[in-house]
């Protein structure tokens, strides 16, 4: 589970739509911690302190900003949040959905990388890449949209093919409350 990162903000530098840790030190810490980001150069990191650099994305910089974790600057400039959320809302689809879900996720303790790779918005952990397989993958749906029988069959179909256990999470902003729909398969 999640360790405490203490009081000291981690100085991190706007690049782009990246957010780069330099002081490796400081990256190990926030990737040992609960995961956060990947270093540079390493695709899969054995131990937790390594000697490069940390790449955030966005999502994970703004909940790490947000909870007074790390100190963001562009050009040695500290950057706000409501100018990383801008950027934030042009590189993600729904990104606010999406955000409202990663946080409440996060705030429970559980680890969350992206689900690119398995067809969701969310690949989510109890314990951590490298420590287990992701159990969840999760796809968010903002409330009122729709999903097709199809939809749901062919996400329960690839769960079912990876192992994991398919979950919708639907935010409700205004109440700052997220459901999950958890989907069981079973064969008859």
């Amino acid at each position: 589970m999640a360790q405490s990162l203490g009081n000291q903000k981690i100085k991190v530098e706007l690049i782009d739509n990246f957010l780069i840790v330099w002081n490796p030190t400081e990256g190990s810490s926030l990737y040992k911690t609960a995961y956060y980001g990947k270093p540079i150069g390493i695709a899969k990191p054995k131990i937790p302190e390594f000697d490069e650099p940390l790449i955030l994305d966005l999502m994970e910089g703004f909940y790490l900003a947000e909870t007074g974790k790390i100190e963001i600057t562009e050009n040695q400039t500290p950057v706000s949040l409501e100018v990383l959320r801008k950027k934030a809302l042009q590189l993600y689809e729904e990104f606010e959905d999406k955000y409202a879900v990663y946080r409440d996720l996060r705030t429970n303790g559980l680890i969350v990388m992206p689900g690119i790779k398995f067809g969701c918005d969310f690949a989510v952990y109890k314990y951590g890449p490298g420590m287990e397989h992701a159990p969840y993958m999760v796809s968010v749906k903002p409330q009122g949209s729709t999903i097709s029988a199809t939809e749901i069959v062919k996400a329960g179909r690839l769960a079912t093919t990876v192992r994991k256990r398919f979950i919708i999470a639907v935010p409700d902003k205004k109440e700052e409350k997220t459901k999950y729909l958890i989907f069981k398969w079973f064969k008859a």
